[in-house]
């Protein structure tokens, strides 16, 4: 199946660049491009792409602004936010604001076409070394909102006791595979405990979920 991806930049040399490398596969097509995120949020509403790649730092309106805006329109698009540092003080800000993960600009062809594809593919892109090291650095900076107990308490109270485990394990940055062997138990069983949590939690993704678990307090950095 083709992946459709839009590429969302004010740098031209940026687009043009990843355009050619991803248009060179067989399984991507670059159905469009915006120059800043009011254009990148009518771009996806006109082609409804399956992954946006989405600068943080445009005119007009911001990355972070701009997968809010995405997200809040409730639309299939993935957001892929391409930053220049894997520490960049916005990256947190856009995965909360429910961008699917994140992408150096400096990432090798084969770098760019394996994240589109993960995130495509509905996983979240975030190594688990990147995940504790970039929550644990907001957390020093005192940056990370907390959910109040009475949000805590209504939403991940619905888990069971073996989701919430789950959870806690998706935000130590498990894939369900290590998850399956670390509670002995088949990984398509994982995937279905992985399915409740985001639907009862009304997440889109893993990142969202290692996030909300983060925030709750669930799980500590470091």
């Amino acid at each position: 199946m083709t992946i459709r991806v839009l590429i969302a930049d004010d740098q031209m040399m940026v687009r043009e660049g990843f355009s050619v490398l991803l248009n060179a596969m067989p399984d991507f097509e670059v159905v469009g491009e915006a120059v800043n995120g009011r254009e990148a949020v009518e771009r996806v509403r006109e082609l409804n792409p399956d992954v946006v790649l989405m600068d943080i730092r445009m005119p007009e309106l911001n990355g972070i602004e701009a997968t809010r805006e995405i997200v809040a329109a409730d639309v299939d698009s993935k957001v892929l936010v391409l930053t220049t540092f894997d520490l960049d003080e916005y990256v947190y800000q856009a995965l909360r604001a429910g961008a699917s993960g994140f992408l150096l600009k400096d990432a090798s062809a084969r770098q760019l076409a394996d994240g589109v594809r993960v995130v495509a593919a509905g996983e979240a892109l975030l190594a688990p070394s990147v995940t504790r090291r970039l929550i644990t650095e907001f957390s020093k900076l005192g940056e990370t909102p907390r959910l109040s107990a009475t949000v805590q308490a209504q939403q991940y109270g619905e888990l069971t006791e073996r989701e919430t485990e789950v959870l806690v394990l998706i935000a130590q940055g498990l894939s369900n595979g290590e998850i399956a062997s670390r509670l002995v138990v088949a990984e398509s069983t994982i995937k279905t405990h992985v399915s409740r949590v985001l639907v009862k939690l009304g997440l889109r993704d893993r990142t969202q979920a290692a996030v909300f678990a983060y925030e709750a307090r669930l799980v500590t950095p470091g």
